[in-house]
C-alpha cells in the first residue's frame, strides 16, 4: 500500500508578500519534500490548494484503506520537509495509518489539523 504525500503548492504563508516572494511557500516545501522522498517508501503529488490556507503550508498524509492526517503550518524548510517525509514513511509502515506518538518525528508536533477516517470499501 503507498502512502502519499499530497503537497499544497499554492500556500503562502502570512509573511507572504509579492513584492518579496517571486513564488509561493508552498512551492518552496513541495520541492524540499520532493527531494526528502526522493528513493524512499512514500511517492508525493502537488496539488493547487487543499483549502487550509489558515494553516499553510499544508500537506496531507494518506493511503488506501489507512487513517489519513493532514498537517499544516510549516515553515518551508530542509527540517520541515524530513520530518514530514519521516512520518509519512512511518505512516506507510502502520497498518492503519496510526503513528504512535512517542514515533512522531519532533517536526510534525503541533502541525496536525485533521484526521480522516479510512473510506468504507465498496458496497459497505
Amino acid at each position: 500500500m503507498t502512502t502519499w504525500i499530497t503537497i499544497c503548492d499554492t500556500c503562502k504563508r502570512d509573511d507572504w508578500d509579492e513584492a518579496t516572494h517571486s513564488r509561493s511557500h508552498g512551492e518552496d516545501l513541495a520541492e524540499r519534500v520532493e527531494r526528502q522522498a526522493e528513493g524512499r517508501n512514500v511517492r508525493t503529488r502537488r496539488v493547487s490548494c487543499l483549502m487550509g490556507c489558515g494553516h499553510g503550508c499544508n500537506v496531507a498524509v494518506q493511503a488506501e484503506g489507512k487513517l489519513a492526517y493532514t498537517l499544516g503550518r510549516f515553515i518551508p524548510d530542509d527540517e520541515a520537509a524530513a520530518a514530514i517525509v519521516d512520518y509519512a514513511e512511518l505512516h506507510a509502515q502502520s497498518e492503519t495509518g496510526q503513528v504512535p506518538f512517542k514515533q512522531w518525528p519532533q517536526g510534525v508536533k503541533g502541525h496536525f489539523v485533521t484526521r480522516h477516517p479510512p473510506l468504507p470499501h465498496t458496497g459497505d
